[in-house]
């Protein structure tokens, strides 16, 4: 028998992606967010652990508990650091995360110093109309072009050192949510904010509905994902599909919607499991989800990161449309809503193989195929008998 998709409470999933978008969280600056999901999740009466420094390893119990399966969203976003503290008291700043110095321009941000957090804006070195007139659209895009203007009296070096600001500093962008009558929602750092609040009204409508899962679920939320680390130590259990939530671009040659969910076939690491992200497809045809196929040229993912470091996983990729990624995003609840739909029969669906509880080892009976051999092998491209190769030696 099909398990009945529960239905995911989309005010639920409104109210904690607004919460969480007004809790900065940088690479290297989680803490904070982290208690937060942490305490949806006990409210959840989700079980969990915590990594030192704070990835969340939540277990939802299945009739089985090999082969389990993985879901990942991360909760670390893009930001930036102090890099260097000038002379007439603006601070040159890193970005943390890959993103273009272009969307920090204009922000309002919060600068956390061990003594503080201090108010300011990221403006381009010339950044005053009149002052410069035209020269200040010929100034390069780079983070060597833009500085930090502090809220606060420091005129020089020695007035930032009394206020105790430092090289390392962190630096938060604000969020600037608006979510409209439209069902639009605009803000920074949805990547992966949204993907978060997508993935906790999943698990909320499957712990409402009560049912049980076949195979054991572990929900992961990461903390150094926009650095690339992610989820490499986050694998634990005997895990065989692990599935990454996070951003999909919507652009121009990009195939995503930000009315759909998007099953990502390839990233910057290369392809995803062809069987895990078929069986996705299908789940989103058989609840009559809207659906994208999409490749994503520059990207990396959790998925990414718990390959390479060594896990023997089958990984797909799930992600929100979003438009103008690591800028002032965009996406719509469309998206969210399909996402948290599509999450939900996932969680509650088959094990892609239930063989993979073991290697296959030497045996193929067990192993899998992606289309039928005979299938494969026909082709028009023909190769000459291998007797007429091996053995010939050159006349030369």
């Amino acid at each position: 028998m099909t398990p009945q998709i529960p239905e995911p409470d989309l005010n639920y999933l409104q109210k904690v992606l607004l919460e969480m978008l007004a809790i900065p969280s940088p690479t290297g600056f989680t803490d904070t967010i982290v208690r937060y999901v942490a305490e949806r999740l006990e409210e959840l009466g989700i079980p969990f652990e915590m990594t030192r420094r704070g990835t969340i390893r939540a277990t939802l119990k299945g009739k089985k508990n090999s082969p389990d399966r993985a879901v990942s969203a991360h909760l670390d976003t893009i930001g930036a650091a102090v890099r260097a503290v000038k002379d007439n008291g603006r601070l040159t700043l890193a970005p943390v995360g890959c993103w273009s110095s272009r969307f920090a321009e204009g922000s309002r941000v919060s600068l956390f110093t061990d003594n503080g957090v201090i108010r300011g804006s990221v403006l381009p070195l010339m950044a005053s109309g009149h002052a410069f007139n035209t020269a200040v659209d010929e100034m390069p895009i780079s983070w060597d072009h833009v500085e930090l203007r502090l809220d606060a009296y420091c005129a020089t070096k020695a007035d930032c050192d009394s206020l105790g600001i430092s090289v390392g500093d962190v630096v938060a962008f604000d969020p600037l949510p608006e979510f409209t009558e439209s069902g639009h929602i605009s803000a920074r750092h949805l990547d992966d904010k949204a993907g978060v609040a997508a993935l906790l009204a999943s698990l909320k409508a499957i712990v409402d509905s009560g049912q049980e899962l076949m195979i054991d679920c572990h929900p992961l939320f990461t903390i150094t994902e926009e650095t690339g680390s992610g989820a490499a130590a986050a694998l634990p259990w005997d895990v065989s599909e692990f599935v990454g939530i996070d951003i999909a671009p919507v652009a121009p040659g990009q195939h995503s919607s930000e009315h759909a969910v998007s099953v990502a076939m390839q990233d910057s690491g290369g392809p995803y499991d062809y069987h895990l992200s078929r069986h996705l497809l299908r789940l989103a045809a058989e609840n009559e989800l809207p659906v994208r196929r999409d490749l994503f040229r520059y990207y990396f993912s959790d998925a990414h990161s718990a390959v390479t470091a060594g896990h023997d996983i089958r990984t797909a990729l799930l992600a929100f449309g979003c438009d103008a990624t690591h800028g002032y995003e965009r996406t719509h609840i469309d998206s969210l809503a399909a996402l948290s739909r599509l999450l939900g029969a996932y969680i509650l669906s088959p094990p892609v193989f239930a063989s993979d509880a073991a290697p296959a080892n030497a045996s193929l009976d067990r192993f899998s195929h992606q289309i039928e051999h005979d299938t494969q092998m026909e082709s028009e491209t023909r190769v000459p008998p291998v007797d007429s190769l091996v053995g010939q030696r050159s006349d030369n």
